[in-house]
């Protein structure tokens, strides 16, 4: 029988800043989204006080300022960071690991029993966990990966657990699905709920107990395999290869409305550049660039307008330049003047392997000199911590970008930002 873990790391981007600034062990605390515009991530203290997931700071403000509640920016390259930190140690642990998202990876125990207790290993993948990166981790085991969500739920939810939960043997799947509604499912969302809560069914319990085939027939194959994964049946496997990404989208709403051509072409030049490292960073190049402005579609008192262009590439390319160029292009054909643009961004597509692309008989499949060569030269400096280069149509003073003023230091990938100990 095929058993699964699934490790999740505790309000991991709160985690992630407590984990430098000790002074806040017991302090309510918040991460923003974007701009700094609503919270995303709380801290247990902060639940407490009834700060709800998604909801504006503007409207929180006063509970902020009463509770003395401490607001974080997003720092995604420390989460990043530091989840790579995480995934690593987990990959040391367990003979197979699929990364799910920053702080959640799925584990195949498969024959660990043989030489421990499942309940005993996740409480050493706590422990190493805890000890080496200072991020706590709940653990859930069960037979199917459905089953290990719920699982892990469980460990989070009932302290007396100690932060794990194996569910492999059965009465102990039918106790906790019998607690939970048919939301807590993985996969079943709010339509799907209310849906299923016509039919009678209302907790994971009863899903589990419905007839698969008439689940199949009355709403999809998905959830019929999930009525399977219930019941313990493994339906859905281990992914330790993530999935070739077909489209790469960087945008960003900007920290104060652009209404400058030469501040958008600065923007969109940002954004191309970080699209060619993440196109680098797949190992496909690019045959297909949009560029796209819009004004806020929340501020029905400025006028509105927004638009698309997208262009093709004579041949495919992950050269940083190139696709500025293009990017350029499909800007100057979109642009006008007279709106408060409140986003902008890009996205590339018609991705190919370097090794495989056949171009066609009459193009010009000329590329530009040391292309390769440079930019392995351009992202191994920018990513080693070596210095910063940039193109100059990225702009320098960067107005426009987004807002983030209670952005925490880059405690673990910047010299300048480790922590000294006086």
């Amino acid at each position: 029988m095929p058993v699964f873990a699934l490790v999740d790391c505790n309000n991991f981007y709160v985690s992630c800043e407590k984990l430098f600034r000790p002074d806040l062990k017991h302090t309510p605390v918040v991460v923003l989204s974007n701009n700094d515009g609503c919270v995303v991530a709380r801290s247990k203290e902060a639940k407490a006080l009834g700060i709800k997931m998604g909801v504006p700071v503007f409207k929180i403000r006063h509970e902020i300022e009463r509770h003395g509640i401490v607001c974080f920016s997003s720092n995604y390259s420390f989460y990043a960071d530091l989840s790579q930190r995480v995934m690593t140690i987990l990959e040391e642990l367990a003979p197979r690991v699929e990364v799910y998202s920053i702080d959640e990876a799925f584990l195949d125990l498969t024959g660990v029993e043989a030489c421990t207790s499942l309940e005993a290993f996740g409480q050493q993948v706590r422990g190493t966990v805890d000890q080496w990166t200072g991020i706590q981790v709940c653990v859930g085991i069960a037979p199917t990966k459905t089953l290990a969500k719920l699982a892990n739920h469980g460990a989070k939810s009932y302290p007396a657990t100690q932060g794990v939960v194996d569910l492999t043997a059965k009465e102990r799947q039918r106790k906790l699905m019998a607690l939970l509604p048919v939301n807590e499912v993985w996969g079943i969302g709010g339509r799907l709920k209310a849906r299923l809560e016509l039919m009678g069914i209302k907790t994971a319990l009863d899903l589990a107990d419905a007839d698969p085939h008439m689940i199949r027939k009355r709403f999809s194959v998905v959830v019929e395999k999930t009525v399977r994964e219930l019941n313990g049946i493994a339906c859905l496997g281990l992914e330790e290869t993530p999935a070739i990404k077909k489209e790469i989208v960087c945008s960003r709403s900007f920290g104060e409305r652009i209404t400058d051509f030469h501040a958008m072409r600065e923007a969109i030049s940002e954004y191309a550049t970080r699209g060619a490292e993440k196109l680098r960073g797949e190992g496909r190049i690019a045959k297909q660039l949009t560029v796209f402005i819009r004004t806020s579609p929340f501020n029905n008192q400025e006028p509105q307008y927004s638009n698309a262009a997208t262009l093709e590439m004579v041949t495919p390319t992950d050269d940083t330049r190139s696709l500025i160029e293009a990017a350029h292009r499909g800007l100057e054909t979109i642009w006008k003047d007279g709106f408060r643009y409140a986003r902008g961004g890009i996205l590339l597509s018609d991705f190919y392997d370097p090794n495989c692309y056949q171009p066609e008989l009459f193009d010009d499949v000329k590329d530009k000199p040391k292309s390769k060569e440079l930019m392995q030269a351009l992202d191994h400096i920018n990513q080693k911590g070596l210095g910063k280069v940039f193109f100059a149509a990225q702009g320098i003073q960067k107005g426009w970008s987004m807002k983030r003023d209670h952005l925490s230091p880059a405690y673990t990938t910047r010299w300048s930002d480790v922590p000294r100990v006086k």
